[in-house]
């Protein structure tokens, strides 16, 4: 068997250097990591010219330095990495594994890289220049020679490494200098208690502002701070603690992991601390810091950042990254959950087995089955929180309702008790007045608390319903397979008589269950966050939707729906769930009234006009019209004409019309001779 060696392409070479890595403050960062292995305490980073191409890289470190086997056999190799990180640094270090592709990326921002170590304990020093030039002219990478330039140095306290990347090949700006700046000081985790030891230094304003933020340290000011571990069993354990560092919940493995049944995190072991700041004026007026102070100092290094091994992880924590999803988590549940831009956290990994292996463009792990319960480890810590803190809030709800009544009282007897010792020429009016106010007051607090009562009854029924619906998906299915099975066998057996006995039983059966599942994909639809959210709500798509949605249900009670747009878009800030439930409770009273009636032939009309930045949204039937029962009242919550009815509908509409800043109106028989509901609407645009 002949020698042979693997050769590839310079073009490969260059393609790795420019795509695996494109950005700087990543490829400098892997250089500065080779530092931290090589146990520096200290590594300067100087940037000259950067600012325009040409410009120049400079990064020097007092570590152990490199020999001459490890420059060949180990800086100087891709895809492998000598490193072993069950074997502990110098220093007790675990090294950081890279495999030099982050390394090549760096060096290849210049157009020269220049490198020169010292070797701790040799009297030598060793330097290699490599020209890009010469692998971009050549076929293969094997066809340039790398000289490596021996010299020799006295002994003394001087040794590290120095990497010059010079000529630069593109421009680094000021926000890609500030970015550097955050990823080098929150490399080797500032807010930990028992530092690495390992100090990079970006030699340039921007990081002496924000080195000058970080040593603030405003952790003794957060309102919770959430201690949450994961051991190697994959049991855990949290709690919680004041600004004073009292205990204010604490829980075990199986109230951390409740949702998963209490089974173990598959990860490696994991620390996640998390300090919570509730940011308002009022909970910072007796602090000796300002609320603009912390708030500064959290866009500077909020967000959860994840280390492994001592050193961060990019881009977990970056402000474009919430890889804990606390920000969607906040807005689907707000009460009591934090934001990205309320918290500043760590989930710190002691990784030597290296189970969770970071991407080939180290942005990142591998999402497998290991960082996926990592990931679910914080979330549920997070939760467990969340639930601790809605069960205080709503114990102080509790408490503070218990109270008004007697607070309303006190205040009520010192008021009567002031009029009795004013003048009694002027005693009667004010008495006369106050206990007019006192009727007007408690009629609004009887209908607070009827509408209270209400909204309660209307949540427990969409609750019931979404429930109901979402538990039915499944017999649905079943029903529908089964009506298909049953509907080719019976036309194999039956033959020509398949159309006089079942034809008309099943096709009935197959548009009940069509009625029923769109009538599920409507309530379901209303419960969906992105439904509830608020934002542009343009009223013609929102309609055709719903419509669309209803369309087997309406079929199946032969009733013809017609659209009268007007010309363009309207829209307004609203969210589509409010549309919905104002047209979807409109159908419903339509189709309620043509059962009633037993109406033939049935039609309704949904009509849109603008004008003067008024939109007039108009439903209309040809059913017998409003009949037993006022104008005004129908708007009434429990009045109803149908027999099994609630009463909530219309309650609903004007209720949500009005939170909209619209107006309602109704014609009991209207243009089609039924009830005719007028809807205007306060637009944005059209």
């Amino acid at each position: 068997m002949s020698n042979a060696e693997i050769r590839f392409s310079t073009d490969i070479l260059r393609r790795l250097g420019e795509e695996l890595n494109p950005s700087p403050d990543r490829g400098i960062l892997e250089l500065v990591k080779n530092a931290y292995d090589a146990d520096a305490r200290t590594c300067a980073i100087e940037l000259a010219d950067v600012d325009r191409p040409g410009g120049a890289i400079r990064i020097r470190d007092d570590g152990d330095g490199m020999d001459l086997d490890g420059i060949t056999n180990g800086w100087l190799v891709l895809g492998r990495s000598t490193k072993n990180v069950k074997h502990r640094t110098r220093l007790g270090r675990i090294p950081s594994g890279s495999k030099g592709l982050g390394r090549l990326a760096a060096l290849r921002l210049g157009e020269i890289a220049v490198v020169s170590t010292h070797p701790r304990d040799l009297p030598v020093q060793y330097s290699v220049r490599i020209d890009w030039d010469r692998f971009d002219h050549a076929d293969l990478v094997s066809d340039v020679v790398l000289e490596i330039e021996e010299s020799a140095r006295d002994l003394g306290p001087d040794h590290g490494s120095e990497i010059r990347i010079e000529r630069l090949r593109a421009r680094i700006g000021r926000e890609a200098v500030k970015k550097l700046a955050r990823a080098l000081i929150l490399l080797a985790d500032p807010f930990g208690d028992d530092p690495v030891g390992f100090h990079p230094i970006l030699l340039a304003p921007e990081f002496r502002d924000l080195e000058k933020l970080v040593r603030n340290r405003y952790f003794g000011d957060a309102d919770y701070h959430l201690i949450a571990e994961v051991d190697e069993q994959g049991c855990t354990k949290a709690s919680v603690v004041d600004w004073r560092g009292s205990e204010l919940w604490s829980t075990s493995h199986d109230g951390l992991a409740a949702n998963r049944g209490g089974r173990p995190y598959q990860c490696p072991p994991a620390k996640f601390d998390l300090w919570v700041f509730l940011l308002s004026g009022a909970s910072f007026a007796t602090r000796p810091i300002t609320l603009t102070e912390v708030r500064d100092w959290l866009v500077a290094f909020g967000g959860v950042h994840l280390y492994q091994n001592g050193l961060r992880v990019m881009p977990y924590g970056n402000p474009e990254n919430d890889w804990l999803e606390m920000n969607l988590r906040r807005v689907r549940s707000p009460e009591e959950r934090p934001g990205t831009n309320t918290v500043i956290g760590r989930v710190t990994v002691t990784d030597e087995d290296e189970i969770l292996v970071q991407k080939t463009d180290r942005s990142g792990f591998i999402e497998s089955e290991a960082f996926l319960e990592l990931r679910a480890f914080a979330i549920d810590a997070m939760e467990w929180l969340a639930a601790r803190r809605m069960d205080a809030a709503q114990k102080r709800r509790a408490q503070q309702r218990a109270a008004a009544p007697q607070e309303s009282h006190k205040s009520k007897k010192y008021v009567e008790e002031a009029i009795d010792k004013a003048p009694p020429e002027s005693r009667v009016p004010i008495q006369r007045a106050f206990r007019a106010y006192d009727r007007s007051r408690e009629k609004e607090m009887r209908e607070l608390r009827t509408e209270v009562q209400l909204y309660r009854t209307l949540s427990t029924a969409g609750i019931t319903a979404a429930t109901f619906v979402h538990e039915s998906s499944s017999p649905t299915k079943v029903i529908i397979q089964s009506i298909k099975a049953i509907e080719r066998r019976a036309q194999r057996a039956l033959a020509c008589q398949y159309e006089e006995l079942l034809k008309q039983p099943v096709e009935t059966i197959n548009r009940a269950v069509e009625s029923m599942v769109a009538f599920g994909s409507v309530t379901l639809g209303l419960t969906r966050y992105e439904k509830r959210r608020v934002g542009r709500a343009e009223i013609h798509k929102t309609i055709g939707s719903l419509l669309e949605t209803f369309k087997p249900f309406l079929d199946d009670r032969e009733v013809k729906v017609d659209t009268e747009f007007c010309q363009g878009n309207p829209y307004l800030r609203a969210s589509e769930a409010a549309i919905d439930s104002i047209v979807a409770n409109l159908l419903d009273n339509s189709l309620a009234a043509f059962e009633r009636a037993r109406t033939t032939q049935r039609r309704i009309v949904v009509r849109t006009m603008v004008e003067a930045g008024m939109l007039t949204l108009s439903v209309l039937d040809n059913g017998p019209g409003i009949e037993g029962i006022s104008i005004r009242d129908i708007w009434l919550p429990g009045k109803t004409t149908k027999p099994d009815g609630t009463g909530l509908g219309l309650a609903i509409v004007r209720d949500t019309v009005l939170d909209l800043g619209g107006r309602v109106d109704a014609v009991a028989h209207g243009e089609l001779g039924g009830a005719e509901i007028v809807i205007g609407l306060p637009i944005l645009g059209v």
